[in-house]
């Protein structure tokens, strides 16, 4: 089976470097282009755990061009933007000008409606493409993405929020309460005072807690599901949404996701049985009988989530491995559906 030419454009951070491990193995996507903002700088020096790789794959190592849509669009059929926000828009939005140019995004660009990004970034720059973004939480909308060119992979945070408090949302009489603890490496690879070594070392603290960014991201998917069972804009009349409250944590942790939501449902019900119903064909989730941790999904695209409840009070947690899940081995998943393939087609399993 021929193979599908892939570029990577955003190669210097943990994104991309999780994309390239992926997918330089991955059976029916084949790297043909990597990049980034600069063009400078050589792979193995970017990322040194992939000294020697390229020996024993007996391959070349790619060169690391300067990142252009025109280029990038004429050489591959699939692009995964790894991108910061703004930067993404601006480079997808001229990349689709080729017709036969597939991308998944990375960033926060087409994730959120117009009004609610330009709240919480900035006023889009591309509303045409913006209007047509699959929403990449595959659970939910994996069916949508074989027809879609441009995919708006969700992020870490909602990630792990949205596949432990969807199935509950319809029931829930109360406003929600998310805490969420995530390892430093969703914070990026640029140093800054939060993630500096002696700050973050045996230390663990909330940052922008009621104000992040993910909070309306969970919240608008929140909306959409209650309106229409999809997560995509809906014209029709509103159905109430909960209040999101949402807290996230720095840990000192490299790598993962916990996310613990507390909430009080219309009625009482055995929280496992169903969660087990709800996603009984979504092969990556599992629904665990004791609480979940942080170890178990590393490495993987697995979601793990438990549920509990006293009385109509609910307790819900779900772990994720942030840079998989969370970003890269979810955008992999997403590209496999694009394509009619399995959608554990290249996928680790475990670390």
């Amino acid at each position: 089976m021929k193979k599908i030419p892939v570029g990577i454009v955003g190669i210097s951070g943990y994104t991309g470097a999780e994309l390239l491990k992926i997918l330089s193995l991955h059976p029916l996507f084949e790297i043909v282009y990597i990049a980034n903002s600069s063009g400078q700088g050589e792979l193995t020096n970017l990322h040194p755990k992939l000294k020697d790789v390229y020996k024993i794959l007996k391959s070349q190592e790619p060169t690391i061009k300067k990142a252009d849509p025109i280029e990038a669009s004429s050489i591959c059929e699939l692009l995964f933007l790894a991108l910061p926000h703004q930067e993404s828009m601006k480079f997808a939005k001229q990349a689709l000008q080729n017709p036969k140019i597939r991308i998944i995004d990375l960033s926060a660009d087409y994730r959120l409606e117009a009004h609610n990004y330009a709240k919480n970034y900035c006023q889009h720059e591309d509303l045409e493409n913006l209007k047509s973004a699959i929403y990449g939480l595959t659970e939910f909308n994996g069916k949508k993405l074989k027809d879609a060119r441009l995919v708006a992979n969700p992020g870490c945070y909602p990630t792990a929020s949205l596949l432990a408090l969807l199935p509950f949302i319809e029931l829930v009489n109360s406003n929600v309460f998310i805490d969420a603890k995530s390892g430093v490496s969703g914070a990026g690879k640029k140093l800054t005072d939060n993630t500096h070594y002696p700050h973050i070392n045996e230390n663990i603290f909330a940052y922008s807690p009621l104000k992040h960014r993910h909070q309306i991201e969970i919240f608008e998917k929140c909306q959409q599901f209650l309106d229409h069972q999809n997560l995509s804009p809906y014209n029709g009349i509103h159905k109430p949404c909960p209040q999101i409250h949402f807290i996230p944590h720095l840990t000192p942790l490299t790598q993962g996701m916990l996310v613990s939501i507390f909430a009080t449902l219309k009625v009482e019900l055995d929280p496992i049985l169903h969660l087990k119903k709800f996603y009984q064909d979504s092969p990556f989730v599992r629904i665990c009988e004791t609480p979940v941790d942080v170890l178990s999904v590393r490495g993987s695209n697995f979601c793990d989530i438990y549920a509990a409840m006293s009385g109509k009070d609910i307790y819900i947690s779900s772990s994720i491995d942030n840079l998989l899940r969370g970003a890269s081995a979810q955008a992999v998943v997403n590209a496999n559906l694009m394509y009619g393939y399995s959608p554990y087609l290249g996928i680790p399993l475990f670390s």
